[in-house]
């Protein structure tokens, strides 16, 4: 494969940032609404979860007085 195959190749595209963010805006554009409010809803839990970790290993951390 010469350099300039692999530069014409579709997949190649999306290695850049522009086509990153490309993509990124054709998957928003194909995602449907509810998928997008359900992924929403799964990263809040993902933070509780994680600022729940956060202050449980602060709290082992501190010495016992």
């Amino acid at each position: 494969m010469t350099q300039n195959e692999l530069y014409a190749h579709p997949g190649w595209q999306s290695c850049t940032y522009e086509g990153a963010e490309m993509s990124t805006l054709l998957l928003g554009l194909k995602t449907p609404f509810r998928e997008k409010l359900e992924w929403l809803e799964e990263v809040g839990t993902l933070m509780l979860q994680l600022r729940a970790s956060r202050e449980q290993a602060r709290t082992r951390k501190s010495p016992v007085r």
